[in-house]
């Protein structure tokens, strides 16, 4: 079973630029040259396309290793998926082409890559579909149990945005007549508006997935140190039944390690005291441990914190003083694993997590936070990464229509 946090460098994915230059290089001679068969072209790219998805799926691999609570993981795995389904394009149209070779011309290789995009949002609209009727369900009971506010409605609205597109592109790229400008004009804004929509689909669908491979995670019982992070309490102090199930959920990784290994741990009860709470989330958290017979040397209590990023904080400063060696895990909800690992590694902090269980209706709006939160961090390589992809998209379209 591949290990979390095995890794001391994280991969690199220069590679994939070398390789398109590669190809580029490769197709240009092979022009210049006069080589002209729809097979060879068709089994380059194929190659080529395979090339990236080992490339990318590596890359996804050794960034779990390294650190599976990195935006990089959900760019990893979402491009692909893009890539798959190219490839499965390709090897639809090689098909069609052996059945009837003049309905196929040399340039459709350069239609696969700038229908890509759009390809690729029809391929998927039945899943993006089921995936926006899920969101709205989920928001439906998320407000009914949880309150209304902005955060609870980013999946509604995230699920309008998706349907939205689908219809645009369908509606806009149904039909196109007129002059050779109107026809290029009309590819231009189709093929840009896909490409955009692609870059976005992509990172939701790697997040979505990202998300579901980190609460489903078991660590290696050789841990030293269980955070517990803290959240709503009782009037009378005790926890709600979302922190004992965080609690819950440690005690049985710790008593699985006790079993098999013979290693205690030592728990970390991370939560401060809001303004209508009785008492500290950590020191409930440690009342609560202490009823399940956990000796009190095996508790520290950290009262700082206020939010995620604090609980990780105040908790590594905790943890320092009694061995900064030390193997840390940290046990949250489900939907919470993943934000709760990205703030530990921005306190340079490695530990992996454990989920608890949580209600269903939590995950799809999980999803879509996560991807809210991708999009506002590393705003320059985002906006790299997709004026790249647009740019493309744009030359692609002027070679096919204009060569």
């Amino acid at each position: 079973m591949m290990r979390f946090d095995t890794r001391d460098k994280k991969p690199k994915l220069y590679n994939i630029a070398i390789l398109t230059a590669l190809t580029v290089l490769l197709t240009v001679i092979m022009m210049l040259l006069k080589i002209s068969s729809f097979p060879v072209y068709s089994l380059l790219t194929a190659v080529y396309l395979l090339t990236v998805m080992y490339m990318l799926m590596k890359a996804f691999i050794g960034q779990l290793q390294y650190n599976p609570y990195s935006y990089n993981s959900i760019y990893y795995i979402g491009f692909f998926l893009f890539v798959l389904v190219q490839l499965f394009i390709l090897i639809g149209i090689f098909i069609s082409w052996s059945k009837d070779p003049d309905a196929y011309p040399l340039i459709m290789i350069i239609h696969v890559f700038l229908g890509s995009a759009k390809n690729y949002m029809l391929i998927t609209a039945p899943l993006l579909l089921l995936f926006a009727i899920l969101l709205c369900i989920s928001n439906v009971f998320l407000i009914r149990n949880e309150g209304f506010s902005f955060t609870n409605m980013l999946a509604f609205i995230l699920a309008i945005l998706l349907v939205c597109g689908e219809i645009f592109l369908y509606l806009f790229d149904f039909y196109v007549s007129g002059s050779l400008w109107d026809i290029i004009v009309h590819e231009l804004v189709t093929n840009t508006f896909a490409a955009v929509y692609l870059y976005f689909e992509c990172m939701l669908l790697g997040a979505v997935t990202v998300l579901a491979i980190v609460s489903h995670y078991e660590p290696e019982y050789n841990k030293d140190f269980m955070i517990v992070l803290g959240c709503g309490l009782r009037k009378d102090g005790t926890p709600l039944p979302l922190l004992k199930g965080r609690i819950d959920r440690a005690l049985e990784f710790y008593q699985k390690q006790k079993k098999e290994t013979g290693k205690e741990l030592t728990f970390v009860c991370s939560g401060g005291q809001g303004s209508d709470e009785v008492i500290s989330e950590g020191r409930s958290i440690g009342n609560y441990l202490r009823e399940q017979g956990i000796p009190e040397e095996r508790i520290l209590l950290e009262e700082q914190s206020v939010n995620t990023f604090e609980n990780m904080k105040y908790s590594k400063e905790k943890i320092m003083e009694k061995n900064p060696e030390g193997k840390i895990a940290f046990s949250t909800t489900a939907y919470h694993v993943f934000r709760s690992g990205l703030y530990a590694r921005r306190n340079k902090m490695r530990a992996v997590g454990i989920a608890a269980k949580t209600k269903w209706y939590f995950w799809p709006n999980a999803s879509v936070r996560e991807f809210v939160g991708l999009l506002t961090a590393h705003k320059v390589k985002q906006a790299v990464a997709l004026i790249s992809m647009v740019v493309i998209y744009i030359v692609l379209t002027f070679i096919v229509y204009t060569g």
